[in-house]
């Protein structure tokens, strides 16, 4: 069994409140929320700081819980549902993103499922095939490599592995894609291995890559990846973002 949480901010610098935005009818959240109810998780909560979500949250029946204004992160939101819970040690719990909407429940369940049976992780998540090579280069892409095993051994926004031999003479126009993938902003976590994530501070790789997860992989705690079995679905960070989702759900 395992529980979501899916931590909620309203405010956002390229699309202000983004969670409580309209998508065929409903707030954005309202969509990630009956997404994350689907995938047989033993409960879901959505865990805030603002009122104007808390209020939505309450009309559409969600369980939801205001925690701290000072949070620098949703695995910190996230902690203290957690916490306040008293959720067990051992007992999993998935992080699922505000602004994914199209998220498919079946990724919610492999990367809870994924996590129970690595009993060696103590954090998983997912991964896809990039599919192209301005993809492999968008920094705004986080590229994942890991072990046969699937240990992730590291996280960049860099074009990682690194084709040496089909790079060219520029390191920043790598001709050679196949093999990398991308990871998903998805993660499963132990209870105890969240609130120790939770309590370390900021990392140097963590700071300058911008990627949280660094900071787990800094100070030892192993993640499990795997291929999601199906595709994530477009996330909303932007107008745009939100145009193309609101025609996907209308058609």
């Amino acid at each position: 069994m395992f529980r979501v949480v899916i931590p909620a901010r309203y405010a956002s610098t390229r699309l202000p409140g983004k969670p409580l935005r309209t998508l065929a009818g409903r707030p954005m959240l309202q969509h990630v929320y009956e997404r994350a109810a689907r995938s047989g998780a033993q409960e879901v909560w959505i865990a805030t700081d603002d009122a104007r979500i808390e209020s939505a949250c309450q009309k559409f029946g969600a369980r939801v819980m205001m925690t701290d204004v000072a949070h620098r992160s949703g695995t910190d939101r996230i902690a203290e549902v957690a916490r306040n819970l008293r959720w067990p040690d051992d007992d999993i719990v998935v992080n699922v993103q505000g602004d994914e909407p199209l998220i498919p429940p079946a990724i919610v369940r492999q990367v809870a499922e994924l996590l129970e049976r690595s009993k060696w992780a103590g954090i998983a998540t997912l991964a896809t095939p990039i599919e192209s090579l301005d993809e492999f280069r968008d920094v705004n892409v986080v590229k994942v490599v890991a072990t046969q095993e699937g240990r992730a051994l590291y996280f960049s926004r860099a074009p990682i592995p690194w084709p040496r031999d089909a790079a060219g003479q520029s390191i920043t126009s790598p001709a050679q894609y196949q093999g990398a993938r991308r990871h998903l902003g998805l993660y499963a976590y132990r209870v105890r291995v969240l609130a120790q994530v939770a309590a370390l501070a900021p990392t140097v790789l963590e700071e300058r890559e911008k990627l949280e997860q660094l900071r787990a992989l800094e100070h030892g705690i192993q993640i499990a990846v795997a291929t999601a079995s199906e595709p994530p679905g477009r996330g909303v960070d932007t107008e745009t973002d939100l145009a193309a989702v609101a025609h996907l759900l209308a058609t």
